[in-house]
């Protein structure tokens, strides 16, 4: 583990390279998340290097102390320009809410990358009331329901759902609720032809919570885009289906090339 320091706080981050001649990957986890939900990517780093960030509050990087919303999208996406300043990472890839990371970069900061990677996201992610309220005041039943069946995964391993519980918990109520909360305010559908590097939309077959469509319209609407359906899969494609998540990014930056 590596950190950087901007703004009075330190942001954590992890840097996998095998000898990897293509170009750095910068991963950004969605919401409770952590720099974990990109382990599996790490198998690409004899390609490619990865840098897999963590947030604000998650894992093993300081917090700050931003209201939902705007405010906290763009603390979370002054630690990922702080991590690619310091990593020189040419892609930008993001799960959800750090998605939503990756697309407020592109259209406001004008990071020095070559491409970006969207998966389980959309140019708006609106929450369920029901489940905004669960993180207010029943946090299980909340972890509960983001971990039946086809919202955050399919048909994983049994250690698999355990293993995001856990971090779910680990990352705190608190923290979870501003990332919701943040993902429910966030909204740039009118936006999306302001991005402008070739961009690689990535979808779960079975997501329920950024369905198909959410994807479809990404790829619609960015200039340069492709669209790639992953089967037996949910939200958390990179962790469930890591084989074919790793050969879409794979076929894409090679493409690039």
């Amino acid at each position: 583990m590596e950190t950087v320091r901007h703004h009075g706080r330190e942001t954590a981050y992890e840097v996998a390279d095998r000898g990897g001649t293509g170009p750095t990957i910068c991963f950004v986890h969605g919401s409770g998340g952590s720099r974990a939900a990109w382990k599996a990517q790490y198998r690409l780093a004899d390609r490619y290097p990865i840098v897999a960030v963590d947030l604000s509050g998650h894992g093993d990087s300081e917090d700050v102390d931003a209201d939902p919303g705007y405010t906290t999208l763009s603390a979370y996406a002054d630690d990922v320009a702080a991590v690619l300043e310091e990593t020189d990472a040419d892609v930008l890839a993001g799960n959800s809410l750090g998605g939503a990371v990756v697309m407020h970069l592109l259209l406001e900061r004008e990071p020095d990358v070559e491409a970006a990677v969207l998966t389980g996201t959309g140019a708006r992610l609106g929450v369920l009331q029901d489940l905004l309220e669960w993180l207010d005041d029943d946090f299980d039943r909340a972890v509960e329901f983001l971990h039946a069946d086809d919202r955050l995964f399919h048909d994983p391993r049994p250690e698999l759902r355990e293993e995001s519980a856990e971090q779910m918990y680990d990352c705190g109520r608190a923290v979870t609720e501003r990332d919701f909360l943040t993902s429910h305010r966030f909204d740039v559908r009118d936006e999306l032809h302001g991005i402008d590097v070739p961009t690689l939309a990535v979808y779960g077959e079975h997501d329920q919570l950024t369905p198909p469509q959410y994807h479809e319209y990404l790829a619609d609407e960015i200039d340069d885009a492709e669209l790639v359906e992953i089967e037996d899969a949910a939200h958390l494609t990179m962790l469930e289906q890591p084989a074919a998540f790793n050969e879409a990014i794979a076929d894409f930056l090679d493409g690039l090339e």
